[in-house]
Formats: structure tokens, sequence, C-alpha cells
């Protein structure tokens, strides 16, 4: 099957292709749009370092965090640099955090907590809510699989790694279908290099998320199954231990999660323009960008002991499932000052 060419820009510009950074793009001088307000100001905290000379490097996912920030324009006058790292999936984003090349990442609640779980040393400073909806399980649109329960003996392909959203909604779908992981064949395959191959037609069951899902389907991938009902639909933003201990870049964090919050805000008042934007920066048709952005990211806001409870009861279901390297208690990796309720 012929790869559609929006499809190709799209890889090509957006994403890594069997690589981990896309690229670091200074963003540079941007102006307050109408209607979104300014940022609140730094703290007493902040007066006390020079954060002219702080550099924050913002790891991103497929550029859904930077399309935002960059369309919302709130990082006007900010006192500090910011740069972009944008990865195609979490693993490797938080392959790069644990380098110590980015200084956060955005991610969904179970690469999150595989990460914790792998050591990777950082902290909860916000929580991001999306639909459930924006994750799910595809199959080709000739496919004879039709439901669930048909997955058994098949191949699955879970994007992106070990502890994906995706494998979080693998394993309940199988569960609620009477199956188990012990009834398929799981493979893991970073996203663009999936979604290439189902595109091929050589995947034909893959466990993926937004944008990758939304570009399937406007191919012709047929949904089986979404995580209406399994996934929690949380995500977070999470910042490395080290950045959250050089008191430059945690005087940075408390401005800069504050303004991103914004960003959320303004594309909430601003949903068509947010939407052309959109497409603009990722070169998606415009019926795809109102797929994705229907159902991902609704709000950032602080991290509530609702959203400890609800993702520590996902980090037992990947303990027993044997996807977690140890045990994590999400409550133990929550830093609550850097994004206080207002």
């Amino acid at each position: 099957m012929q790869k559609l060419h929006w499809l190709g820009e799209f890889l090509r510009k957006n994403i890594v292709q069997r690589s981990l950074l896309l690229g670091i793009a200074s963003i540079g001088s941007l102006a307050i749009l109408a209607g979104c307000g300014s940022a609140d100001q730094t703290t007493a905290k902040t007066e006390s370092v020079d954060l002219s000379k702080v550099t924050l490097v913002l790891g991103d996912q497929a550029g859904m965090t930077k399309a935002k920030v960059e369309a919302s324009k709130v990082l006007e006058g900010t006192p500090y640099k910011v740069k972009w790292a944008s990865f195609q999936g979490a693993a490797p984003l938080f392959e790069a955090v644990k380098a110590g090349s980015v200084d956060t990442a955005p991610a969904g609640d179970t690469p999150v907590l595989a990460a914790a779980a792998s050591d990777v040393p950082i902290k909860i400073i916000a929580t991001s809510v999306s639909s459930p909806e924006a994750v799910g399980i595809l199959v080709q649109k000739g496919s004879s699989i039709k439901k669930v329960e048909d997955l058994k003996g098949k191949t699955v392909v879970v994007s992106s790694a070990k502890g994906s959203i995706a494998q979080y909604l693998l394993i309940e779908a199988l569960k609620e279908a009477g199956l188990s992981t012990k009834d398929v064949n799981v493979k893991f395959v970073l996203p663009t290099d999936a979604a290439a191959a189902f595109q091929a037609g050589e995947i034909e069951v893959w466990a993926t998320f937004d944008p990758y899902l939304a570009i399937a389907e406007k191919n012709g991938g047929r949904l089986l199954r979404s995580g209406k009902d399994i996934n929690t639909g949380l995500g977070f933003i999470t910042a490395s231990n080290a950045a959250l201990q050089d008191p430059g870049k945690r005087a940075a964090l408390e401005d800069v999660i504050k303004r991103i919050s914004k960003a959320w805000e303004w594309e909430n008042k601003h949903k068509k323009e947010y939407i052309n934007i959109y497409s603009d920066i990722t070169k998606l048709p415009k019926d795809v960008s109102e797929t994705i952005n229907g159902r991902v990211n609704a709000e950032v806001r602080a991290v509530t002991d609702q959203d400890i409870t609800a993702v520590q009861k996902v980090a037992d279901v990947f303990m027993d499932e044997g996807v977690l390297a140890k045990p994590v208690k999400v409550a133990k990796i929550v830093d609550k000052d850097i994004f206080k309720n207002q």
C-alpha cells in the first residue's frame, strides 16, 4: 500500500526515525495572544537566583506540548532560556532524562511508572488530563479479527516499549475478553517504525496512541478496542531530580509549569484556531488534527490525591503482570511544591 504524502511528511518533520533526538530548537522571544493572559510572575524564591543564566530543556513527544505552547505564545518574557527536545515516544524520552539531556518529560501514567521502576530519576510535578480514547488497539481494515477474543494466538505489536499506555490497554482488554497476555505474542516497536509497517500491511494488530492512532485510523486502520473504561486518561509532566535539585532550574520550573498550564487553557478557548495551527505545524490533515485534539490533554493542573490513587492501581496491575522491574509507590515520586493549586 502506498504511503500517503501527509503521513510521510508528518513522520519526517515531527518524529525521530530510529534515533532518540529529533532536535533541540530554541524558542526565542514570543508574544502573548490577545485573551491568553500573562503567566504568573515568578515567586520570591526566583529572586535568589539569576534566572538569566538558566536554560531549561523541555522534553516532548511528537511535538504535542511544544505545539500548544508555541500556538498560545505563553513563553513571552521568560527570564530564563528554553530549548525543546522532541522524541517519538516515552521510552527514548526517559532515556534522555536518565542521560541528563532533558529536564522535563511529559508522558502517560504507565510510561512514568515504568521509568520510575527502572530508576529514571524523576518526580511528577503536574497532571495532564486527556481522553482514554486517545489509546487503542487497531487491526487492518480487511482483518478477520472482529473482537478482542479473536486475538488469541495472534501477534500484537505494542508501541512504544514495555510499560506504555498501549500495553496497559492490551493487558486489561485481554482480561475483559477472558484471555491473558500468555494467549498472544507481544512485540514492542517504536511508533514511527510501527506506523510505517502497519501502513504497509506488515502488522495485523497494533496497540498504540495518538497521534499515531488517529493517523492510522485516517489511513484505513480499524479500531478494535479503545481505552475507554480501561485507561485512566491521566498523564504527567515529570522533571528530573537533577533539575529539581538545582535552585535556578527549580525556580524556572515553578514558572514554566504555570505557563504550560495557561497554554492548555488557551487551547480550550481557541479550539478552531489551534487546530489550524496544529495542522500547519504537523502537516497533518485538518480532520486528523481535530480527532487528536478532541481527545488529548484537556488541561494541565496540580497533582491530586485522587490522581495518585488511580495511578497506584495501574502500578499494581503492571507489577502483577511483571511489567515493572520493581514496585512503585506513586506518592513517593510526586513533588507537589512545584505546581500548587492556585
